[in-house]
C-alpha cells in the first residue's frame, strides 16, 4: 500500500526489454546521432500533429524545465507561475542559476494560475524600462501540483495574454500523460493548439527508468537548447539509454495506458474514501494524486497496516491532510485493502 509518490515505483517491462533490446545492438553512435532519438522524434511529430516539432530528450524533470526555460527568457527576465509550482518550490533554484531570470508568483486556486490574475500583470508598465526584470515567460504545470488539470481553454485564456505581451508559454508536463487521459483530447489540443510553445514532457514517473522529454513546437526557440544542455552536463553521450525508453513509452500507446490505469486507481481510492465520515478532499481529482483530510482514528489504523502516503498542508484550522499517488502500476487489491482498513477504522 505505498502511495506516497509515482516516483517510487519500477519501469514497465516493456521499458525494460527496449533498454536491454538498445545495449545488445552493439556499438551505434553517441550523443543522439542514434535511430532511437530519431524514432523518438518522429513518433512525437505523429503523435502532437506536427510535422516541424524538434525534441531532446534528457533524464530528469528538473533539467527538461530549467534548460526549457533558459531557451525562453534572457537573464534580466521574469517568468510568471503558480507560488505551488515546482520550479518555485522543488527545484532548489535550479530554474534561477540556469536562467537567471527571477520567479514571479501568480496565484490561483487547486494549483492553476488565475487567467485575469495574470494578465494584469503582464500589463504593467515594465517593459523597456531598465530598473525592472522583463517578463519574458510563463509556466504552467499539466497536471498541476494540487492533481487538477488544465482545459484546453484555460490554457488558452492564459496564451492570449502570454503571447500578446511577447512572451513564451512554456508547461512543465511531468504528469501530461495522466492530464491528457482525464481530459480526453488530443495531445495537440493540449499543448502547441492551445498556445504552449515548449513542453517539458515526463516518462518517468508514469513507467520509464528515468527519462523525460523537451518538445519544441516553435523550432526557432530551439537553436540554443543543444549548446544549454551540453554546459548544463546533460548531454548523454550514450543517448540510446533515455531513448530507447522513451521509444517504448510512446510506442503503442503505452504512455496513454499506463496514466489511464493510475487515473483509474486514483478514482477508485476517491470512490472509496468520500464515503467515509470524516473525510473531505482538499482539491478535485483530475488525474492520480489525492489530497485528502482523513480523521486521526482512521490514519493511526493504516499506518499501522503499514499504509505509506505524504503528511499535506491543509488551509484549514485542525485538519490533517495527506497526498496519496497512484501510479501506472498500483495494484487494485492494494486498493482495495487501503479502503478495507479506512472503511473498518
Amino acid at each position: 500500500m505505498n502511495f506516497r509518490s509515482d516516483n517510487e515505483t519500477g519501469a514497465h517491462p516493456l521499458i525494460i526489454e527496449a533498454v536491454t533490446r538498445a545495449f545488445n545492438a552493439g556499438p551505434v553512435h553517441s550523443y543522439g546521432a542514434d535511430v532511437w532519438t530519431q524514432k523518438v522524434e518522429q513518433r512525437l511529430r505523429q503523435i502532437f500533429q506536427k510535422p516541424d516539432l524538434v525534441s531532446f530528450p534528457v533524464a530528469t524533470g528538473t533539467a527538461a524545465n530549467v534548460l526549457a526555460l533558459s531557451c525562453c527568457t534572457p537573464p534580466w527576465g521574469s517568468i510568471y507561475c503558480h507560488p505551488t509550482a515546482h520550479i518555485a518550490v522543488d527545484e532548489a533554484n535550479a530554474p534561477e542559476f540556469y536562467t537567471g531570470a527571477k520567479l514571479e508568483p501568480i496565484d490561483g486556486p487547486a494549483g492553476k494560475i488565475d487567467s485575469k490574475a495574470l494578465a494584469n500583470a503582464l500589463a504593467q508598465p515594465v517593459y523597456g524600462v531598465v530598473h525592472h526584470p522583463q517578463p519574458s515567460a510563463v509556466s504552467i504545470t499539466q497536471a498541476t501540483e494540487c492533481g487538477t488539470a488544465y482545459a484546453p481553454e484555460e490554457i488558452a485564456a492564459i496564451a492570449t495574454s502570454t503571447h500578446r505581451q511577447g512572451l513564451k508559454l512554456h508547461m512543465d508536463g511531468a504528469r501530461f500523460a495522466n492530464a491528457l487521459s482525464y481530459i480526453d483530447c488530443s495531445a495537440a489540443e493540449l499543448s502547441w493548439q492551445a498556445g504552449v510553445d515548449v513542453l517539458s514532457l515526463g516518462a518517468t514517473k508514469n513507467g520509464a527508468m528515468g527519462a523525460e522529454v523537451v518538445i519544441f513546437f516553435d523550432a526557432d526557440l530551439a537553436r540554443e537548447f543543444e549548446f544549454r544542455r551540453k554546459r548544463g552536463g546533460h548531454l548523454f553521450s550514450k543517448m540510446r539509454l533515455l531513448s530507447s525508453q522513451l521509444d517504448a513509452y510512446f510506442a503503442d500507446g503505452l504512455w496513454l495506458a499506463n496514466a489511464k490505469h493510475a487515473n483509474t486507481m486514483a478514482r477508485r481510492l476517491v470512490a472509496g474514501l468520500t464515503t467515509l465520515k470524516g473525510t473531505s478532499l482538499l482539491y478535485p481529482v483530475d488525474a492520480n494524486e489525492i489530497f485528502v483530510v482523513l480523521p486521526a482514528h482512521m490514519h493511526d489504523a493504516l499506518q499501522a497496516a503499514g499504509a505509506q502516503y505524504h503528511p499535506w498542508p491543509s488551509d484549514r484550522p485542525g485538519e490533517r491532510a495527506f497526498r496519496l499517488v497512484t501510479a501506472f502500476d498500483t495494484d487494485p487489491a492494494a486498493v482495495d485493502k487501503f479502503l478495507a482498513i479506512a472503511k473498518a477504522a
